[in-house]
């Protein structure tokens, strides 16, 4: 796959640099490139991160960051087996646990959300940093709704995490989940409320709290195209 000109491979974490220190200087270089672009398209453009993800697997696939970008890439495109298969090999390449919420939700992904549940009471999780074991808080109220236990994941979301005023990376997606389980639950004012304080955290508009909470609102948004098309209908009917 083409690599744009401005991609030097430099960009990449210098963790990730380290570790292709042990490749040959060329192929380092070619590796790093598809790595830079992995990262730069797995939002936008998942599914070309992923054809670089296997570019950069066919070079150096014992590389733990390679397996780790490929699982990432592969999860991104819905790929729950393969993201799950690279997500082990990286795991057992590094023997951290970083990866292990991830895990977890490829199983939701694969149907088996009893295995996620499983995963979240393992003492790996004891093992995770904060944001980790919030991670895996997530994952687990999800398998819980995949099992139609709805009372259980709201329960499951409740934590200290969840009450604390101080908004951390994670607390827009820990207060979007609840209000999403509250609100299939049928609870819709404590939903609503939940929904508020997920917009006064999502500072960089990683979920859609907002168009949530304007919906419970019954607030109605018209496409300004629409509105422009109405106009001049309206414009049309006064002249004749």
């Amino acid at each position: 796959m083409p690599i744009p000109e401005d991609v030097t491979g430099e960009e990449i974490d210098k963790d990730v640099r380290q570790e292709l220190q042990s490749l040959p200087k060329t192929l380092a270089e070619d590796v790093a490139k598809n790595l830079v672009m992995v990262a730069r398209l797995i939002d936008e453009d998942p599914e070309s991160a992923y054809g670089y993800s296997r570019v950069a697997l066919r070079l150096a696939s014992r590389v733990a960051a390679v397996r780790e970008a490929a699982g990432f890439a592969a999860y991104a495109n819905q790929k729950y087996a393969e993201a799950l298969a690279e997500f082990r090999a990286a795991r057992r390449m590094t023997g951290t646990v970083e990866l292990w919420p991830l895990m977890a939700d490829c199983e939701r992904g694969l149907g088996r959300p009893e295995k996620a549940l499983d995963m979240a009471g393992a003492p790996e999780v004891q093992k995770l940093d904060k944001a980790g074991q919030v991670e895996m808080r997530l994952v687990a109220a999800g398998a819980r709704r995949d099992m139609g236990q709805l009372d259980a994941a709201i329960v499951t979301l409740q934590s200290s995490e969840l009450a604390s005023n101080s908004v951390q990376p994670w607390t827009a997606r820990l207060r979007y989940a609840y209000a999403d389980a509250l609100h299939a639950a049928g609870r819709s004012g404590e939903a609503r409320e939940w929904f508020a304080k997920a917009v006064e955290a999502d500072r960089d508009g990683s979920t859609d709290a907002s168009d949530r909470l304007a919906e419970l609102d019954g607030v109605e948004f018209v496409d300004a195209l629409d509105e422009g098309e109405a106009d001049d209908t309206a414009n049309a009917d006064d002249k004749d």
